[in-house]
């Protein structure tokens, strides 16, 4: 080691030792490299959390009241995406098959190979869907096939019964059918 680097050395020790020998009472600041102290002080006040816990409520008075008015409707929409899927699997299914399953047989045929009415000679291994649905509101879906209304003959119908889980209704309590989801 060089003369030069053994004073430089020397002269930081002795500071050192001058600073700790000192009187004054031990500082409640941290020493910082770049010569700036910072404070010790951690944890928030009482009026910071206050202030946080204020700007919260005031955000949820805000968007709770919006996300909560729109269950019914996120409800209704996850039926008719659920309804669309059964479709497309009915559909494998007549593609299949030939025909739709019967009302006997119901969406269960999705699931299980049918046991009663027309048994399916080429019903794939596995199902069509993993499992029979419910709709949002807990309630199994309806199946009729084949349909007769007034204006038309379809091949089938799946229903979810609404909100009131009771046949007809307006607005909420509206039943949603395969024939009607883009109607809304």
């Amino acid at each position: 080691m060089s003369e030069r680097a053994q004073t430089t050395d020397q002269r930081t020790i002795a500071w050192r030792r001058e600073q700790n020998a000192s009187d004054l009472p031990p500082s409640p600041c941290t020493p910082h490299p770049s010569g700036r102290h910072l404070y010790d002080d951690r944890g928030f006040t009482f009026i910071e959390i206050m202030v946080v816990v204020a700007i919260l409520a005031i955000l949820a008075a805000l968007v709770v009241p919006r996300i909560m008015g729109r269950t019914d409707d996120a409800k209704r929409t996850a039926a008719k995406v659920q309804i669309r899927n059964i479709e497309g699997a009915l559909q494998l299914y007549k593609l299949d098959n030939g025909i739709y399953p019967t009302t006997e047989q119901g969406l269960k045929a999705l699931v299980e190979k049918p046991s009663v009415g027309v048994i399916p000679k080429k019903w794939k291994i596995g199902g069509y869907l993993p499992k029979l649905p419910e709709d949002p509101w807990g309630n199994p879906y309806k199946y009729l096939s084949p349909v007769q209304r007034a204006d038309q003959k379809l091949d089938y119908e799946v229903t979810s019964l609404g909100t009131d889980g009771e046949v007809g209704g307006e607005g909420v309590n509206a039943d949603i059918t395969n024939w009607n989801l883009d109607k809304e």
